[in-house]
């Protein structure tokens, strides 16, 4: 099969980028396929963190990919659109993730298909977690110019079929990235972070967004007794005045350890094994890549019954869900976790996630799914 496949990927950085990446890498196993890139993905005043590119300390492969798509340039959509064109696909593959990129990836999708090609887009979102105006009209825009679609939850299918209702889907949840390295040894792993060898270690990783619930993880520290260890790393979309401040305030304040900046993919693999425990305290979620992470060094988690993220944990006995994005439910579900001694059964049943959801079966059945239209 001939494809072109439109989305983020390297020089950008960001989970969107290493899930394409990652992705490529299976499909091209068995395909003839050319990747189509952004020259711009977002304006610079749309952009809330440090940098959208990758650093010297990134694990994202290079790819060669032609950057021909500029998200805020309607004459980038005519030409990009004709130069998939040119190289005659059976399938245009794309990543969908926020409604502000809808009118550029809709129109492209518009017009190739002109050309007798299947379109199958992978939903990372259909609503977005900062709702704004217009969202549900962009959305609605940019699925029509579809013929089907990859879904990673059944939250994300059920959004797409309020607003499709006919729609063709497969639903796999995210596979488990393989590019940051090997897990490390515990114990150097929190020397090297100057992490506290006695403590129960818990993980807030990832971009820190009002959705995401660091109050809700700081809040639960308050709950729990100086045992426990709190990391939290990853970049503030946004400002971190008021966590610092519920920091500051904290009677475990001396158990909370900051890493607030952009965290280079060479770091991940210190962070994720230093920890016993990952948790997630989202108010909102489809899934997440931060869970998938965490599989990859076999680290159980703890998420809130939001979104599809209770379909990543629970039906594999990896890690613990609590009701809602609560700050006492939350600390409740963390003793749990280390009082019953879950952790090394959580670490096996991880395993079975892995062996089900891997990137070369999304590959294949991505595949499936084209033949079947």
């Amino acid at each position: 099969m001939k494809s072109a496949f439109l989305s983020v990927f390297y020089p950008y950085r960001g989970g969107i980028s290493q899930y394409n990446s990652s992705l490529y890498d299976a499909l091209k196993k068995r395909n003839d396929i050319n990747l189509f890139n952004f020259t711009r993905q977002y304006p610079g005043i749309l952009f809330p963190g440090s940098s959208q590119y990758v650093t010297k300390d990134d694990s994202l492969s290079f790819t060669t990919s032609k950057r021909t798509l500029d998200s805020i340039n309607p004459i980038s959509y005519f030409k990009t659109a004709k130069k998939i064109s040119k190289t005659k696909p059976d399938l245009l593959l794309m990543g969908y993730w926020m409604t502000f990129l809808a009118p550029a990836l809709g129109f492209v999708a518009k017009m190739v298909r002109r050309n007798n090609v299947k379109v199958i887009s992978i939903l990372h979102n259909v609503k977005p977690h900062e709702k704004r105006f217009g969202d549900k009209s962009l959305s609605r825009y940019f699925l029509k110019q579809n013929d089907a679609f990859v879904v990673m939850s059944k939250t994300v299918r059920d959004d797409l079929l309020t607003l499709i209702p006919d729609a063709k889907y497969i639903l796999h949840p995210h596979p488990i990235y393989n590019r940051f390295g090997d897990a490390m040894d515990k114990i150097a792993a929190r020397k090297k972070l100057n992490i506290p060898l006695d403590k129960k270690v818990v993980l807030f990783f990832g971009l820190i967004r009002d959705y995401k619930g660091l109050d809700l993880i700081i809040d639960s520290f308050n709950n729990l007794s100086d045992e426990y260890y709190l990391v939290i790393a990853g970049e503030s979309y946004g400002k971190f005045d008021s966590y610092q401040a519920q920091i500051n305030r904290n009677k475990n304040k001396e158990c909370i350890m900051q890493h607030i900046r952009y965290i280079a993919d060479s770091e991940v693999a210190c962070l994720f094994s230093a920890a016993d425990l990952n948790v997630l305290p989202y108010r909102t979620a489809t899934q997440s890549g931060v869970i998938a992470l965490a599989y990859q060094f076999d680290l159980p988690v703890l998420v809130t019954d939001v979104g599809g993220l209770r379909d990543m944990v629970e039906p594999y006995g990896a890690g613990i869900v609590v009701d809602a994005p609560d700050s006492i439910l939350i600390s409740e579900g963390i003793k749990t976790f280390f009082n019953e001694n879950m952790k090394s059964d959580c670490e096996e049943n991880i395993q079975k996630f892995k062996a089900d959801y891997s990137w070369d079966n999304l590959a294949k059945e991505i595949e499936d799914l084209y033949k079947n239209l």
